[in-house]
Order: C-alpha cells, then structure tokens, then sequence
C-alpha cells in the first residue's frame, strides 16, 4: 500500500477542506442579519457546496448535520477540543486554554519573534514552532503532513470510542463571546488557569483561625 493510501485512511474526506475553508467573511445569503459571519463547518457536507457558513444558514440547510464552529485567537482560527475531539484522534496537537475553553489551532502559525530567554524545549516536528508541552505538533494541520510523510499517527478515531461520542454540534452558537487575544496572553492564561485548579479553598493553609470568646478573671470583692 503507497503511503499516500495509507494517510487517506488515516484522514477523514472532510479535513482537508476545513483546514483550506476561509471562514470568517460575511454571509451574502444573510447580509443583513446580526451575527452572520461565515464561521461553521459541515461535516456530513465536507465543504462541498457549502464551504463556511452563518448560524442562519445552519438552520435552513445543515439541520440534523454534524456541524463544528470555528473561532477565532489572535487572528488565527481554531476549534474547541470538546468539539472536534468527538469526530477526530487529535492525539499529538499542543491545545491551548482561552477564554475558559480549551482550544487548538487548525493550522501553522507565522514563528514568533525568537528569542533565547525562556526558550522551550519542545517543537513542532514540521514547522519547528515552539510549544508548551511535550506534544509533536502544533496544529491540526502539521498533524496532517507528519501523517502524510510518515504514516505514524491517525486523525481516524478509534471504534470504541466512537460509540461512545455523541455527534459533533456547534456548540456555543447561541452568542458566547469569543475574545481575541494575544498569543503571550494565551500562554499566561492557560497557565495561570491550569495552576488556579490546583489550589482550591479546601486546600489553602487556614492562616485566619476565628479566636474564641475571651474569658477575664472575675471581679475580686
């Protein structure tokens, strides 16, 4: 079997078009509406015909279809991992914590500025970018080349867990606001949110202890 065999069955039809789908322009169909950025994804559609799409068009033509949302961070789309973990192995991608949310990025970002203070040891295997965690690749889209040059990793869920998943949805559509933050930004606050879960009230020392009701000797006759 050819290794480009090997990745399409490693690869489901539809990533591909949503990693090269623009999102984000104004739907022409809803042009008039609030809130009608083009910014969801069909699956069961793959892009075809289709592409990106406004919450109005969900509704009229994609309805009962598994359908993701796409956000945006720093100006760079990504998806939530509790969304596109139920239809994809995505094994081996740094994620991120915005906004309360974890989160990857669905494509290579332009390398920061280097820099030798504070370098991390850890790299994206294709585009060498640096990374937080030990992870292999920094987005959904490094993944899909590694798989392609090396066929040692799978964006095809495994079958017991898809028994397990409930279909994919856009979650949050319903008008959750998404911040745009930058990319330094998002690196503190995944830490400090990451530490804050460490140290919960019923953990921290009780260096205020209530004093008792002071007792004075009586009065002497």
């Amino acid at each position: 079997m050819t290794m480009r065999r090997v990745a399409a069955s490693l690869v489901p039809a539809w990533l591909e078009p949503l990693l090269t789908t623009p999102f984000f322009s104004i739907c022409s169909s809803h042009a008039d509406a609030a809130r009608n950025e083009r910014n969801m994804f069909c699956l069961d559609c793959g892009g075809a015909g289709s592409g990106a799409f406004c919450l109005y068009c969900r509704s009229e033509r994609h309805a009962g279809h598994r359908v993701i949302q796409i956000r945006r961070s720093s100006y760079h789309d990504v998806v939530r991992v509790a969304e596109i973990q139920k239809v994809l192995d995505i094994g081996g991608v740094q994620t991120y914590v915005i906004n309360s949310a974890r989160v990857l990025f669905l494509n290579e970002r332009p390398q920061p500025r280097a820099s030798s203070k504070g370098a991390s040891p850890h790299t994206c295997e294709i585009c060498a970018r640096s990374l937080l965690d030990p992870f292999r690749f920094c987005s959904l889209g490094c993944k899909l080349v590694g798989i392609k040059r090396n066929g040692d990793a799978t964006f095809v869920p495994r079958a017991d867990d898809d028994d397990n998943m409930p279909a994919a949805s856009s979650a949050g559509a319903g008008g959750h606001q998404w911040e745009e933050l930058p990319e330094e930004e998002e690196n503190k606050t995944g830490r400090s949110r990451e530490r804050s879960r460490d140290f919960s009230p019923a953990t921290l020392p009780n260096s205020r202890r209530r004093k008792g009701v002071p007792r004075r000797a009586p009065f002497s006759s």
